[in-house]
């Protein structure tokens, strides 16, 4: 569904960005995968050796840092001689802890990583325009809303996918007590894989998708409802 397709995925290092890039591969895109973490990024780009024969290059991006972002999509621009047609955002933090005991340096990183991560990618790749107030409304699903907005009458299309829990080394960390009572909570009774939402992605990556823009997946097994 994507042969030929060149694909930009942040977070790939492991887990959902990992998932994403193997499944993408699969489907014959060009991946170029990027995160800040060097070694498991270029693990990540010897799975795929094993998956198909493209061109995939492993990069390394801080997407909390605009001249980070900026040298990435120069160096994409420089290997390929091309710009990504697809962008999914998967790199993600958490710094768990109640609010009271939340130092502000934990919010500002995971903000940094999570929500303006997400914008510098996008504006860098879609060259986007007055999207900041969305942002800061609604996070990133009124980032994806205001976006896909404004770029819809380029062809280009942006959505979000809303992932429940997921098996994921981030995951792994929560206590499994919480995972219990937690998975007590999702109506399908199971965590989710990272392949579950891979899946997701080359549906949204695809022509078969082709007129959906602005739209939230939820892939939670039913945990939103």
């Amino acid at each position: 569904m994507l042969a030929g397709r060149l694909a930009l995925v942040t977070g790939a290092g492991s887990g959902i960005g990992q998932a994403i890039c193997q499944a993408f591969a699969k489907e014959g895109a060009l991946v170029a995968m990027a995160d800040v973490n060097k070694d498991g990024v270029h693990h990540v780009h010897e799975t795929l050796k094993s998956i198909s024969e493209g061109n995939h290059h492993p990069f390394t991006v801080d997407v909390s840092s605009s001249a980070s972002v900026a040298t990435l999509l120069t160096d994409i621009r420089d290997r390929y001689m091309a710009v990504p047609t697809i962008a999914v955002n998967s790199a993600g933090i958490t710094r768990d802890t109640y609010m009271l005991k939340m130092k502000e340096e934990m919010w500002d990183e995971v903000i940094n990583v999570n929500l303006k991560g997400t914008y510098l990618l996008n504006k860098a790749v879609g060259n986007v325009g007055q999207t900041n107030y969305g942002a800061s409304k609604a996070g990133v699903i009124g980032f994806t809303k205001s976006a896909a907005k404004e770029l819809a009458k380029f062809n280009i299309r942006v959505n979000a996918i809303l992932p429940g829990f997921i098996k994921t080394p981030m995951t792994e960390k929560v206590p499994e007590h919480l995972m219990q009572i937690t998975q007590m909570l999702i109506p399908m009774t199971k965590l989710g894989e990272p392949e579950d939402i891979a899946d997701a992605c080359v549906f949204l990556a695809s022509d078969k998708s082709r007129y959906i823009t602005g739209a939230t997946l939820e892939v939670s097994g039913g945990l939103f409802m």
